[in-house]
């Protein structure tokens, strides 16, 4: 049944290499102080993996990119929390993984079929190319993202305010459909608590008007 959560926690600090916690298998947990380059988490079998900027940094970790392309390439399952910008295609292929991430380059969710990922800040242009299935959040402005999101196969929806589920069942396929308030809250959370980013507690201390800031990607034959 594999390692239970958190059984084998890694702490680093420095700048990774490439196919940083690749095929990360469940039970294991690596945190990183610091940045990384392309392939984080490809292929992430469950694990979880924790990004977030040098130990007493004072940028902005919202503007400023901590790793590099093609992270999650051909994620199965798993967490994954970047506190700061992602480069080009983030999240391709993904097919269960949770992830956060506070901003992306082009292509961010192409090709993904599962899973859910959310962006917290600006993205570049061809999102959601052939994405077929899974979820995405984003928090940006819904006119200037239309302009960048590929409409071929998804659409852009406003969150759903249902609260009908428990918080254990969010990510259930079954639910995937509905409680977007909660999932996006628990998200928060998960984030905050393992990166200490500052952009998702300040909007978790405005949740509700907050809210109305994230829209929802969601792919038609999803649906």
């Amino acid at each position: 049944n594999g390692l239970k959560e958190y059984s084998i926690v890694i702490n680093l600090e420095g700048t990774a290499g490439q196919s940083f916690g690749t095929f990360l298998s469940s039970g294991v947990t690596i945190s990183l102080s610091g940045e990384a380059n392309d392939y984080v988490g490809k292929g992430l079998s469950g694990g979880k993996i924790i990004i977030k900027p040098f130990r007493n940094s004072n940028y902005e970790s919202h503007e400023n990119i901590i790793v590099g392309n093609t992270c999650l390439y051909g994620a199965i399952s798993g967490e994954c929390y970047l506190s700061g910008v992602a480069g080009e295609r983030f999240g391709v292929r993904n097919s269960g993984a949770i992830a956060v991430v506070e901003g992306t380059g082009d292509h961010c969710c192409e090709y993904m079929t599962g899973g859910v990922v959310m962006v917290l800040g600006k993205t570049g242009v061809n999102f959601a190319a052939g994405m077929s299935g899974g979820i995405s959040y984003v928090y940006q402005n819904v006119s200037a993202f239309q302009k960048k999101c590929n409409l071929s196969m998804v659409n852009i929806l406003k969150v759903l305010k249902t609260k009908h589920v428990l918080p254990e069942k969010i990510f259930d396929k079954y639910n995937f459909l509905f409680n977007d308030d909660l999932r996006i809250k628990e998200m928060l959370k998960r984030h905050y608590n393992s990166t200490g980013s500052k952009m998702a507690k300040r909007i978790l201390e405005n949740f509700d008007e907050e809210l109305n800031n994230f829209v929802k990607v969601l792919p038609m034959d999803f649906e």
